[in-house]
């Protein structure tokens, strides 16, 4: 990396972090802090960590992660058109965190974070940091469960989701259980 590169990704960073301070926490969305509306960054200049990715026909979806130097974890998304920082949070481990985050996403199908999930099922998922399918089931029930984004094809929605999942989903090996927020509240 070429020191103008460093620098330029130090300087967002930096900006990043200013931000990140004023984003505020709401007891139904702990451990995360967010800003009052999803800000709209660009994110050439950063080393962002893939956790999730849908993909469709035409379009895909990521959810990212950076790391602050202070040890606080930025969550956002990117759509191809724009990226746009969700939540902060400072957690010791990224892959909790990343759990966290998405068990939240989930709950409020986007909400607490300024954004909505709707529209078709994606055609792939890629889990980068989660191997655990039952918890990535949960996560993708709790988006879908009454929405009519996936076709009910067994009297079970949770099934319908399960094999669904094991058409699209590419994710690290099967791990033993993920964290869930329940398990770390105070």
């Amino acid at each position: 990396m070429a020191f103008d590169e460093r620098q330029a990704r130090l300087k967002a960073l930096d900006a990043l972090e200013e931000r990140a301070k004023q984003f505020r926490g709401r007891e139904e969305m702990w451990p995360f802090r967010a800003p009052r509306e999803p800000l709209e960054i660009d994110v050439s200049d950063l080393d962002t960590r893939p956790v999730m990715r849908m993909e469709w026909a035409d379009t895909f979806w990521q959810l990212w992660s950076v790391a602050l130097p202070s040890g606080i974890l930025i969550y956002g998304d990117s759509d191809g058109r724009e990226s746009r920082v969700l939540a902060s949070v400072k957690r010791g481990n990224p892959s909790d965190a990343d759990g966290f985050f998405l068990e939240r996403l989930a709950e409020s199908r986007g909400r607490y974070f300024g954004i909505e999930m709707a529209g078709p099922p994606p055609e792939r998922v890629r889990c980068s940091s989660i191997g655990d399918r039952e918890f990535l089931a949960d996560v993708f029930v709790e988006l879908f469960e009454g929405t009519g984004t996936l076709p009910i094809e067994s009297p079970d929605f949770r099934t319908d989701v399960v094999g669904w999942l094991s058409r699209v989903l590419t994710a690290p090996p099967a791990r033993g259980r993920q964290p869930r927020v329940a398990d770390a509240q105070p």
